[in-house]
């Protein structure tokens, strides 16, 4: 068990203690063979006295005084008890005479809201089966895998008969089969820390060491994890290091004074949201919350995160003319190369809607060290080009065409996210134009889009069975539109084209590399068809993408193509089975020579109204 020394201080103080959990909050301390006391830590530099309450000493707060073990105010007691599941609360005492009951910033547990209190648990009880998972994660890069990510909110994605919430272990009996089925590589959760409003939905929150309990136990959620593992489905958390909760139990002015966030009201206050910024520039601020990550890595197998607001933190309040933080800077490099040095292959993906440079790249190459960004910009143009009705795409066509001009700056993930299907922003199959039919073509369009881009790909649920009302944070996913045969077909497509992006190596293997990715035409706006190739790393494999805007069909279509051979249709959204009206390519297509832009081989396709079709290359002849 981690115990202080000057050397503790010095790294809390440089924003180097990567364990500070170790250090610090509820941990229980075997005595000798039969008993076991709890230690409570705590830092409070501007506390004139703390002492530790609970249901075990009736909230007494003469009963346990704790003692300042440093004078940069670490406070302590030993308890000779064994407290595992008991509720327990910091007494503190500013030295302008103010009470303040606080939860333990380091808590591994917490109480169901409304209540506030901590819980201290035990962390060694559970056993973990994933043990391959883990080996095959320590040695595999990311880059040239597939990645088909499923975002989640656990409270709502599916309730109880009585509008309750499921468990984590009820979670793995029915989200787990579902990934499965649907051909999911990784499920990403929104924040699962523990926070006081489920309407904030995570990103407000109180305690970053204690995974929420409004759906179980810590065990519960190890279990969840494991499970997934042993499903070979890699699990991402929502992570918000940027911003917390300002209700009065939490770190906000914990010990009377800013302790964790910014000590002008200015850089503090984040009215957008109604949250208080850490100052990252603080090395205990830093050091709380590197340790957080490690902590959800270590602890709960985690295979990485999403970090929230990454914008929010490199500009102050995410303002450009505010100029860079770099305090936050220092902090993101910081948290990459701890992240990398204990977990080499983990998911440090930022959701960064700024033009700051080489967010992705190394940090000895001037990089942030994230692994992947948000590809914001994508998303933007491509759901603005969508939401045109066809007949005026035509004058939009660099919307679908600019993202090539830097999808290879960055590692990309392309996301279809929870922030686009909320506050009157409509949701996907939503936001297309002309009636019902046209809806749900545009749709299936765009998510055959999705997969066919160079990038890896993100679906919030909901999305992925063309859910026609707005996510609400209250209740689960309409789960009942299934019944209706186009929100079934919309799941039929969404599961066909998920499996081609796991199965076929020229949609992952280049995701980040130029040479994966051809033109065939991007200048054909008039007719808003746009037609390109994905290439395998060895050239070997060739997938033509032809997206065609429009509803007007075209017969005997002529495309370039890089190699002479036969062309096999895998996939067109066009198809019955997907909602459409069953105009594809049947029979495999013969290439024939005949000069098409740099291309010295031709294809004749039969291209369907408002679709996406993919064609792969399957046998090699000259002609």
């Amino acid at each position: 068990m981690a115990t202080f020394s000057a050397d503790t201080m010095y790294y809390l103080n440089n924003g180097e203690l990567i364990d500070a959990y170790e250090h610090f909050g509820a941990h229980l301390i075997k005595k000798d063979k039969n008993s076991v006391a709890t230690r409570f830590t705590v830092f409070a530099p501007n506390a004139q006295s703390v002492s530790v309450i609970g249901a075990f000493n009736d909230y007494d707060e003469a009963a346990h005084p704790m003692r300042k073990i440093d004078a940069a105010g670490v406070f302590m007691v030993m308890v000779d008890e064994n407290l595992t599941r008991e509720p327990y609360k910091y007494a503190l005492k500013t030295h302008a005479g103010k009470k303040l009951y606080k939860s333990d910033p380091y808590a591994f547990y917490s109480a169901m809201r409304p209540d506030s209190v901590s819980i201290v648990a035990q962390r060694d009880l559970y056993r973990w089966q994933d043990g391959p998972h883990m080996e095959k994660r320590a040695k595999e890069a990311p880059y040239d895998k597939p990645m088909n990510i499923y975002e989640v909110h656990l409270g709502t994605w599916m309730t109880r008969p009585d509008g309750s919430f499921h468990t984590y272990a009820d979670l793995v009996d029915h989200l787990i089969p579902y990934l499965k089925e649907n051909h999911y590589t990784h499920v990403e959760l929104l924040p699962v820390i523990e926070h006081p409003f489920d309407g904030s939905w995570g990103y407000q929150g109180t305690g970053y060491y204690s995974v929420t309990s409004r759906y179980g136990t810590v065990d519960d959620f190890k279990y969840f994890v494991d499970q997934c593992h042993q499903n070979e489905i890699k699990v991402i958390l929502d992570w918000v290091p940027g911003h917390f909760c300002k209700d009065e139990h939490g770190l906000y002015f914990f010990d009377g004074t800013p302790l964790y966030e910014y000590e002008t009201e200015h850089l503090r206050e984040n009215s957008e949201w109604g949250t208080a910024n850490f100052d990252l520039s603080k090395g205990h601020t830093q050091s709380f919350l590197i340790s957080s990550a490690l902590f959800f890595l270590k602890e709960y197998h985690v295979d990485g995160f999403r970090v929230d607001a990454v914008s929010y933190m490199l500009y102050y309040h995410g303002d450009t003319n505010q100029g860079q933080n770099p305090g936050a800077l220092d902090f993101l490099r910081k948290l990459a190369k701890a992240v990398f040095n204990v977990h080499p292959h983990a998911l440090l993906i930022a959701e960064d809607s700024s033009a700051f440079p080489k967010v992705t790249h190394p940090i000895d190459q001037g990089g942030l060290g994230f692994n992947y960004k948000w590809n914001m910009g994508w998303m933007n143009d491509t759901l603005k080009y969508f939401e045109k009705d066809p007949i005026h795409r035509k004058y939009h066509h660099d919307l679908m065409t600019f993202s090539l001009m830097y999808a290879f700056s960055e590692n990309y993930i392309l996301p279809f996210s929870h922030d686009e299907v909320v506050h009157g922003k409509k949701t996907l199959v939503d936001k297309m134009p002309g009636d019902y039919w046209q809806k749900f073509a545009n749709y299936r369009a765009l998510i055959g889009y999705l997969h066919a881009h160079p990038g890896k790909q993100l679906l919030f649920m909901g999305q992925d069975f063309a859910q026609m009302h707005e996510w609400k944070d209250h209740e689960e996913l309409d789960w009942h539109l299934l019944t209706y045969p186009m929100h079934e077909s919309a799941l039929a497509f969404n599961r066909a084209i998920n499996k081609l992006s796991i199965e076929e190596r020229a949609l992952y293997e280049t995701d980040h590399n130029p040479e994966g990715f051809e033109w065939i035409d991007a200048d054909n706006k008039d007719n808003s068809i746009f037609s390109f190739i994905r290439y395998s790393r060895d050239k070997q494999e060739a997938i033509i993408v032809i997206l065609n805007l429009t509803p007007v069909v075209h017969h005997d279509f002529i495309i370039g193509v890089p190699y002479a051979g036969t062309y096999t249709e895998l996939i067109n959204s066009d198809k019955k089975a997907f909602g459409g009206s069953d105009l594809y390519n049947g029979a495999p297509l013969e290439s024939f020579k005949q000069d098409y832009k740099h291309f010295k081989h031709c294809l004749q396709v039969l291209l369907s109204p408002l679709s996406v079709t993919l064609l792969k290359w399957t046998e090699h002849h000259e002609n």
